[in-house]
């Protein structure tokens, strides 16, 4: 089954989780004009507005999802920090504007891990898992191509690629990142966009045979690292409901 065969009300119900779920946090980017350099030029140079607007946002989400996706969401948000004083400070994959790492970022990050997360594990988008993830796929490598082609985004291509080979043999995860990477391009776009952020023109800045455009195609490829990061903190704390949950099913199995 392909995504034009899914019943019309099923499809219209997938499509209604959609925009709830993902479609609304695609409205942040414009909120990110609030950091943006013409903003900074024109207006002021302060990045306490968009903070207070993100950790809104955030607290919303956070007091309307389920306990498990709240745990998982708090981990988000102290694995974003990390990561990007790592990657950004530390190792120069990007820059933000003012050289920093804005407090708005890892709180977006937890909302967005959260938000897809809830996406796909709503109960008619698991009914039609496979017809949704062809369709991501579809996109993405359209996308990651467009790319390479018009952009010489050798850099994105290559870590676009490194998400499929990832997902190779982990069916269960595919949904869930085909949707990160779609949303990850679309915030990408914007943020470099405005100059929230940006990118070099070469992998880490480093690596000349990785030439890559502002934004790259699949820097979703590290949210790997957040999502392992945060299973494997959960799977920690709850031993004892993880090791019945992995019996269940073997025995289904």
């Amino acid at each position: 089954m392909n995504v034009f065969e899914i019943p019309k009300d099923d499809l219209k119900k997938i499509i209604s989780i959609f925009n709830r779920e993902i479609g609304r946090f695609i409205f942040f980017v414009f909120v990110l004009f609030f950091d943006s350099i013409y903003f900074a030029e024109n207006v002021t140079s302060s990045q306490l507005l968009i903070n207070i607007l993100m950790l809104a946002g955030f607290l919303k989400m956070y007091f309307r999802s389920t306990p498990r996706v709240k745990e998982l969401m708090i981990y988000a948000v102290i694995l974003g920090f990390g990561g990007e004083y790592l990657f950004s400070r530390a190792l120069s994959m990007y820059t933000y504007r003012l050289e920093n790492v804005p407090f708005y970022v890892p709180i977006g990050h937890a909302a967005l891990y959260g938000r897809i997360l809830m996406f796909s594990k709503a109960s008619v988008v698991k009914k039609y898992n496979k017809a949704i993830e062809q369709l991501f796929a579809i996109v993405i490598a359209i996308f990651a191509t467009t790319y390479l082609v018009f952009f010489s985004d050798v850099f994105g291509f290559v870590m676009t690629i490194g998400v499929f080979l990832l997902l190779w043999k982990r069916p269960k995860d595919r949904l869930f990142f085909y949707a990160m990477y779609i949303l990850v391009a679309i915030l990408e776009i914007g943020g470099t966009a405005f100059g929230c952020w940006s990118w070099p023109s070469i992998g880490f800045e480093v690596f000349e045979f990785l030439p890559s455009n502002n934004p790259p195609s699949g820097i979703s490829l590290f949210y790997f690292l957040l999502d392992i990061g945060c299973f494997v903190i959960y799977t920690q704390r709850h031993k004892i409901t993880w090791s019945r949950l992995k019996n269940i099913r073997s025995i289904r199995t």
